[in-house]
């Protein structure tokens, strides 16, 4: 399935010349004497933009990620976004369990700086295992359907890891952290600017020996690996080249080696992954005046994976036996992403915008097909500005996917922000959203399992988001609330189904619709005197047609409390953050389980030293009441066999975590 070597480096090559040839050729007809002070990619402002016009958007920042001392996305995510449902299976660096407002795993759209993360073979398994929290400048979380701008998976939201920004000002940072679960952390970058160049270098090492995943009454004896480690090493770069004040250049490239075990209560000895992903995209952006704008990008996704497998043999001289032997499963998803806006009268703007996705993937280890497929899609969306009316802003917009594999589907989108008054505003979006079918729902071709059906529809979603909120005098202090209620119905469901015909199990679009009612309450404040807090309280009701119970996986409640105390020019910060989670169910073969109910408490300190600040000192206290939980249950059958029992994947015990950093 993966390309050569040679290929790759073709298509890198290839790509950077395209990109520096239309920029020069397009600088080189640069006449006349206005100046133009250009702002950010319109790609890089999108949530920003969306946001202002309807569509809630939440922001992690830098600082933020650096004061909580997080090593990876997961558990960042976990403690600070308000309403997201998120649990690491067994630790930092793993697959995750999540629900933005009342989604399912696979109804969230991962970017990293804009490129597409999702694994193309298995929509639920989500990728942000090898994503390191140091490198991070911001994420951002968009809520709701958001398949108008992103595309496929993006029904319920899309969560944007975007890495360390441009600096036209040399700086940096060196850390290095451990944890007591034998975890080894060192990660430092660099930034800098000269002469209309810019440059961003980053790197990351994450290892540990990781703790006990499972409880001990869950094990059977053939199950003799016992920890669950990790060794994930990434670096970036970035570069960015501006010709005058009306077009630039930029490049991104990040690898990332990663070793990841996979243990299991039972028979495994030893269970892992291996992964070699590269990120590669190239992004020109001009602006010819106030009324043209536009970027084109170019982005590949490389995701090599080899999965390894003993399983405990006494009869064997090593005592154990090989099942699989680095066994590859991978994609390669690589594509094109072009936005224009235009402005030529007072009260519209516009935007048209083309993607073009395609990705190939195979799987030998549950066994999918060699296949590849391409998806177009055209879109276009109208927005109202201030010219029309200053405290009401509007936008309608409409999108067309046509894949190569399956069937098409459009979707289209409404939204809108009314000012009230200073202090109270109101927005909502409405629309429709859709997942096209994966890898392995299209192209399996494993007998042990299932067949793919390469004539699938995408799924599909209507989607209400609305909200209220605003601010009000708190103690000296302003307080800012809002309350949302979602709604969403998915219908064109996949799922798998007995074919009398053929024998097997398939994949099958169903009539059933799963509906989501929910409602979210958000506060937050900020004190004078270093005292900040936020707060947010999320309930869930999702079912399936002809039943009352709630879809498996997503949590009934959520609430989340985040305090922090910096005093203004004292070199010293203290923070908590209480997670508490409702009921969860899973169905499994032997019944309904149920799991979640826990409250999971955080501590946090950081304190700096120097005159100019430069050397800091941070620790973390994770689970501080050392909370036993389950992420995820599933279920196995004892040594020699006998009743299946449930197991659980326990949350990361009592962890304490310190860090040192300089930074330059």
């Amino acid at each position: 399935m993966s390309i050569s070597t040679s290929n790759r480096t073709l298509f890198v090559c290839s790509t950077l010349c395209v990109g520096l040839c239309s920029t020069v050729a397009g600088a080189q007809s640069w006449t006349g004497d206005e100046v133009l002070v250009t702002a950010r990619s319109i790609e890089e402002t999108l949530p920003q933009e969306l946001a202002r016009y309807g569509n809630r958007v939440q922001t992690i920042s830098a600082q933020q990620l650096k004061d909580g001392g997080f090593n990876d996305v997961g558990q960042a995510l976990q403690a600070l976004a308000p309403g997201l449902y998120l649990a690491p299976r067994s630790g930092a660096f793993d697959y995750v369990e999540l629900s933005l407002q009342g989604s399912r795993t696979g109804d969230v759209l991962w970017l990293l700086d804009g490129v597409r993360l999702n694994n193309r073979l298995y929509n639920g398994t989500t990728p942000i295992d090898t994503i390191p929290a140091h490198m991070i400048e911001r994420i951002e979380v968009l809520e709701g359907g958001q398949g108008l701008m992103y595309g496929t998976q993006a029904v319920a939201g899309v969560i944007n890891v975007v890495t360390r920004a441009f600096s036209e000002k040399p700086d940096g940072a060196l850390s290095v952290g451990a944890d007591t679960n034998d975890g080894r952390h060192l990660n430092g970058y660099y930034r800098s600017g000269f002469g209309g160049h810019r440059v961003v270098l980053y790197g990351s090492i994450d290892e540990a020996d990781g703790f006990q995943p499972f409880r001990d009454q869950d094990y059977q004896p053939s199950a003799t690996d016992r920890k669950r480690g990790y060794d994930v090493r990434s670096f970036g770069a970035k570069y960015a080249y501006d010709f005058g004040d009306r077009a630039s250049l930029s490049l991104l490239y990040q690898h990332t080696d990663a070793e990841l075990e996979r243990p299991q209560p039972k028979s495994i000895a030893r269970a892992l992954n291996e992964r070699d992903e590269d990120i590669l995209s190239v992004r020109l952006d001009y602006t010819l005046n106030d009324s043209l704008q536009f970027f084109v990008k170019g982005y590949y996704h490389w995701w090599d994976a080899f999965f390894s497998q003993s399983n405990t043999d006494p009869t064997s001289p090593t005592g154990s036996i090989v099942v699989s032997d680095r066994e590859f499963w991978g994609f390669e998803d690589y594509g094109v992403n072009a936005l224009m806006k235009l402005a030529v009268n007072r009260g519209f703007e516009y935007y048209l915008g083309y993607d073009l996705q395609r990705y190939s993937g195979q799987d030998d280890v549950l066994l999918i097909a060699r296949r590849s497929e391409s998806v177009h899609a055209p879109f276009a969306q109208i927005r109202t500005t201030p010219a029309l009316s200053p405290k009401l802003r509007l936008a309608a917009g409409v999108r067309y996917n046509s894949p190569d594999n399956g069937r098409s589907a459009t979707v289209w989108n409404l939204s809108g922000h009314w000012d009230v008054t200073d202090r109270l505003f109101v927005r909502g979006t409405l629309g429709t959203a859709f997942r096209l079918p994966d890898a392995y729902e299209l192209f399996a071709i494993d007998p042990c399992c299932e067949f793919g059906n390469p004539n699938l529809e995408p799924e599909k979603s209507e989607n209400l988001n609305l909200s209220i909120g605003g601010t009000f005098g708190l103690g000296g202090t302003d307080l800012h609330w809002e309350a949302i209620g979602f709604f969403r119905d998915v219908t064109n469901l996949i799922t798998v189904v007995f074919d009398p015909v053929a024998g097997l199990d398939t994949f099958e679009n169903v009539d059933d619709t799963v509906k989501v009612r929910g409602g979210q309450l958000v506060l937050s404040a900020a004190w004078a005197g270093g005292f900040s807090a936020q707060g947010s309280f999320t309930f869930t009701d999702a079912t399936r047609t002809g039943s009352g119970l709630q879809i498996q996986e997503i949590p009934e409640t959520q609430m989340k409390l985040e305090l922090d105390y910096a005093p203004p020019g004292r070199p010293y910060g203290v923070s908590l953050a209480v997670n508490h989670v409702g009921d969860i169910y899973r169905d499994l073969g032997i019944g309904r389980q149920a799991f979640g109910n826990y409250a999971v408490v955080d501590l946090g300190a950081r304190l700096y030293l120097g005159l100019e600040r430069r050397h800091r000192i941070g620790a973390r206290l994770e689970n501080a009441f050392d909370e036993e939980y389950a992420t995820r249950v599933a279920q196995t059958t004892p040594d020699g066999g006998g009743a299946p029992y449930a197991y659980w994947h326990l949350g990361t015990p009592r962890t304490l975590h310190v860090t040192y950093t300089y930074a330059f």
